[in-house]
């Protein structure tokens, strides 16, 4: 058992065949094989579209009791209009996802860079209205990153609600100079903002936004391996997702994460490698 959390963007990535999955992997397999690779996984996919109920209640099957699926909040209830008038649509979500039960854990809301210190209020009500959930929010109006008064006091009430500040590390893609057009996508798409590598709760989120290189993203990379490996030995508990341009290399990038940290922590679990499935032979 791990004592992180370590995951990816998603589960559905074809590319991963012969990486995270077997290179026989069937894509109604990627969860199960996911899952035995991975402890964790970020809930983009319900950020774009609420899955049907009976999506959730075959991902409740799939989802082993240990695994935690950190589920985001629909852009229209963290993207349109005042999140006091959000109240009902949260609830209606909450409601959808309870099959999942504790895996989903924490539930994250992720603001837009226009939702600025002004807003504030919306954000202290609408967490005291769900402070039963384990919560955290990533932030990305540019004043939450100046270290000024608005920074200070976005921090403080997060602190006081134990609410976690999501970290998001993308300088490893904006270092690269590449034509590729899901490089230029993602240039186009990520914030740009500083980061913030610290603790406001038990679990600490960080998302780290990597180029299409591995070896290129590994001096990005080798700051946070202390930091978690530090985070773990004040016996936290942090949640680490790792992404690349598309995605192809996102599982490569997390096995290789784990590894690096593995070194700077003996007698840490080594990721599970998934074998090809064994055809069996009935008797002639």
């Amino acid at each position: 058992m791990l004592p992180y959390f370590l995951g990816c963007p998603s589960w559905s990535e074809p590319a991963w065949r012969g990486v995270a999955f077997s290179d026989d992997c069937r894509q109604s397999d990627f969860l199960n094989q996911y899952t035995q690779m991975f402890n964790a996984v970020e809930g983009n996919t319900t950020f774009y579209a609420r899955p049907s109920v009976d999506t959730v209640q075959r991902w409740a099957q799939q989802m082993p009791g240990g695994f935690r699926f950190c589920a985001k909040l629909p852009r229209d209830i963290s993207h349109e209009g005042d999140l006091r008038d959000q109240f009902a649509a949260t609830r209606d979500f909450l409601d959808l996802l309870a099959p999942l039960e504790e895996k989903v854990a924490p539930l994250w809301l992720q603001l837009s860079a226009s939702f600025g210190p002004q807003r504030l209020g919306e954000l202290i009500d609408w967490l005291d209205a769900f402070s039963s959930r384990r919560i955290a929010v990533e932030v990305r109006h540019p004043a939450f990153f100046d270290k000024g008064e608005a920074e200070r006091e976005l921090n403080r009430l997060l602190l006081e609600r134990g609410v976690e500040r999501i970290c998001l590390d993308s300088r490893a893609l904006f270092s690269c100079t590449s034509s590729d057009p899901a490089v230029l996508h993602a240039q186009s798409k990520k914030p740009r903002l500083p980061i913030r590598p610290a603790a406001f709760s038990a679990s600490p989120q960080v998302r780290f936004i990597g180029g299409p290189d591995l070896q290129a993203n590994q001096p990005f990379l080798e700051p946070w391996i202390d930091k978690v490996a530090a985070w773990i030995e004040q016996g936290l508990v942090p949640y680490v997702f790792l992404h690349t341009p598309d995605n192809q290399l996102a599982a490569a990038q997390a096995r290789r994460f784990h590894a690096c940290l593995g070194e700077r922590l003996p007698g840490l679990p080594a990721l599970p490698v998934i074998e090809p499935a064994v055809e069996q032979l009935g008797l002639l």
